[in-house]
């Protein structure tokens, strides 16, 4: 059985403000940086074997940040785990995308980043690393709407996937090519 930890990164400035990330590149900011450390904290009662995280910088501080509590010494980056492309809309707030394209923006071609490029990105990740890291503990640190996308794929049941909360930890397992979602959205780190 493969186990992996699926981690939201920490907050930024632009979480606090609403504004849509995507592949914008927002450095944690001080909260950000603490939720991390908790969550690093809470993850070094376990052995963990590796840590992966997104290439995106809020994503490699919050893996830096656990990899250095869990004493392992390397953060492997891969841009398949990279957050959903937001085109036209990241660093936008709901109200802005309202005012400038209308209630229906979701509905106009704006650049983002198909579901299924996504899912298809994702899949091909998971697959390469727990073929090659069979019976591995892992921590992937990635972002919210990738890891909603990505669950509602691999466990259907799930769907909708809820907003994924800054720091959470979600434990799935791999066993026998099934998917099983242990723990999911969890941060009583922060409390």
């Amino acid at each position: 059985m493969t186990e992996i930890a699926i981690i939201r990164h920490g907050t930024t400035s632009w979480n606090k403000a609403g504004r849509l990330q995507g592949y914008s590149d927002i450095p944690l900011d001080e909260e950000g940086i603490q939720q991390a450390l908790k969550l690093g904290q809470r993850l070094s009662s376990e052995n963990w074997d590796l840590v992966f995280s997104s290439h995106l910088i809020r994503a490699r501080q919050t893996a830096a940040i656990i990899a250095q509590e869990l004493n392992i010494d390397s953060v492997f980056e891969d841009k398949r785990i990279g957050e959903a492309g937001g085109g036209l809309i990241e660093g936008t707030t709901e109200e802005e995308r309202q005012e400038k394209w209308g209630v229906n923006w979701k509905q106009l071609d704006l650049g983002m980043e198909s579901r299924e490029s996504v899912v298809q990105r994702g899949l091909s990740f998971l697959e390469e690393v727990v073929t090659e890291n069979k019976g591995k503990k892992i921590v992937l640190v990635t972002h919210g709407s990738f890891i909603r996308q990505l669950l509602d794929t691999i466990v259907p049941a799930m769907h909708p996937t809820p907003a994924m909360k800054n720091t959470s930890f979600t434990r799935l397992l791999f066993a026998n090519d099934n998917w099983n979602c242990e723990l999911f959205n969890c941060v009583k780190h922060l409390d």
